[in-house]
Parts: C-alpha cells; structure tokens; sequence
C-alpha cells in the first residue's frame, strides 16, 4: 500500500438515481462527467492534480493539495448550479438532475491491485462518504425543490476555509448539522443555497406629512372641504346632511386664505382691503339673497 497523503475530497451523487432506466442512467452519468470536467476547469485544476473514480450514481474526485479550496469552493458554489440549470432546462422530467455534493479533506492512500479499479483508503475519506449519504443531506435537498443542488463541508474545510469569509465565500451561508455514524457524531456545515438571498427587501413606508401652518401648493383652487365651523376629526363622519360649499376657508394665523369665498353686499378692495356687508364662509345662498353659514 502506498504511503497515505493529503487530499482535498469532493463528493457527488446523483439524487434518485436508482430509479431511472439505463438509458437515463447513462444519460445522467455522461452530464455528471461533464459538469465536474467544467467545474474543474473553472477552477484552474489540471488532468494531473485530480484523481476520478467512478461510483455509478456519482463521482469520487481527489485533488492535489496545490489546488487552492478558496478557488474550489467559489466554482462549487456558481459553476455548479449554473450547468445543473441549464441541464434541467432542455432535459425531459425523467432526465432531470439534482446533485448532493461534500467538500472534505484528509489523509487517503491508493491500494490499486491488477485488474481492478479503485483501491482508496483512508478513514478520512469513509467519513466523507458517510456524510454524503446522511439523512441531514437527503432532506436538505429534498425541501430545496426549487433548486439543483445541496453542498457540505467538513470540519477541517470549514475551520481552514469557510469560516475565515475568503472572497466568495460567506460563512454566515453554511449552518451546522451534527451527522450521526457508526462511530460517533460528524459535525459538518450545509450551504443554505440560494434561498438565502431571497429575503424580501424592506418596505418603507413614508411618514405621514405634518400638518403645516399653510396650504399646501398642489390643492387646486376652489376644493371642496369641511365647513370651518365643524373642523374636530376628518375620519369622522357627518350626521348633517352635506351641502355645496362656496369655498375653503384656510385660517392658521395671520392673513386667512379664502379660495372660492362667498361675499354678500359691498366690498372694497381685493387684497388687504376692506370689506363691508355680510360675509359667508363655507356656506349657501339662500333665496333671497343672504348667506347662510358659519361665520369668521
């Protein structure tokens, strides 16, 4: 057995793969290849700094320790969901695809032996293996109808990566799910996906406008408005039978301001003049000629 070394591990597997007939499968198979083939490339990784072995319903990929998880990660967390996406979108209901995905690291050797495939070893990689087959994970994906995809990571990834918020990757995103195994409990942290950036914005609602010592500029000339003399609440209702107002009458202090203002006899005057007779404010004319109304 060769001497175990330091491996970045990454996870993939096919959701519900078991079933689909064999010609999805092998439909399934060749899109899986070739996202993780794009994925990589993504992230800089050449032929020789991975390692594949193929699982049927997903992949084993095994990174030199050169490829930076920083750079890993950002390609996991948009590469990914973009050709699932668009995978999804030309593919029939049977052909769709959805990924369960874990990150690790950890100390792997390679048994190879003639005539077989496969070979790896390493307790690092069977607590990898079991995270990606937790409950936890199966029921994350399952409640993200809406999306492609569900990544973890283990302790060691998220304590030498996550946590530290390099570019692109926000720890606050990954939350803490504790994995029952044979041996004990597997701490691990689950990405929240894109429903995380789905929080409605805040609506602000604009305060009420105080009430101001004059009227305001847009109100056309000649409003109509509650008599002067009945002024206590405008949510409360009249008993009084409503009549036709002459005018709007707008007195706060100083010079009042009469739009529309029903004058009876002599006046003189237009703008601080006087005036004489009687003046009838928000009220009616009656017949015979004199005003009827509240008086100011």
């Amino acid at each position: 057995m060769r001497e175990p070394v330091n491996r970045t591990i990454l996870l993939l597997d096919i959701e519900r793969f078991s079933r689909r007939d064999d010609v999805v499968q092998v439909v399934l198979r060749r899109t899986l290849n070739k996202i993780v083939d794009q994925t990589l490339e993504a992230a800089g990784v050449e032929a020789t700094q991975q390692y594949r072995e193929d699982r049927g319903d997903g992949l084993i990929v095994l990174l030199s320790g050169d490829v930076a998880k920083t750079v890993l990660l950002r390609s996991l967390l948009t590469a990914v969901p973009d050709l699932l996406h668009e995978h999804n979108q030309l593919a029939s209901d049977s052909a769709q695809m959805r990924l369960r995905i874990v990150l690790a690291a950890g100390e792997v050797a390679h048994d190879p032996h003639a005539g077989t495939t496969g070979g790896l070893v390493g307790h690092d990689l069977n607590q990898a293996c079991r995270l990606l087959d937790a409950d936890v994970l199966r029921s994350a994906l399952a409640a993200r109808q809406d999306e492609h995809c569900v990544l973890a990571v283990s302790a060691p990834v998220y304590e030498g990566v996550v946590r530290h918020g390099h570019r692109g990757v926000r720890p606050e995103l990954f939350r803490q799910a504790d994995v029952t195994v044979k041996d004990g409990v597997l701490p691990a942290w689950i990405h929240r996906g894109a429903a995380a950036d789905r929080t409605p914005a805040p609506v602000t609602t604009p305060d009420p406008e105080p009430a101001s010592g004059r009227a305001q500029a847009s109100e056309p000339a000649g409003a109509p408005a509650p008599p002067a003399g009945n002024r206590t609440s405008a949510a409360a209702p009249s008993s009084a039978p409503r009549e036709r107002s002459a005018g709007a009458v707008f007195h706060l202090g100083g010079n009042p301001v009469i739009h529309g203002s029903l004058v009876g006899g002599d006046q003189y005057g237009v703008s601080g003049g006087q005036v004489t007779g009687d003046v009838v404010l928000g009220g009616t004319r009656t017949e015979d000629g004199t005003g009827r109304g509240s008086q100011s």
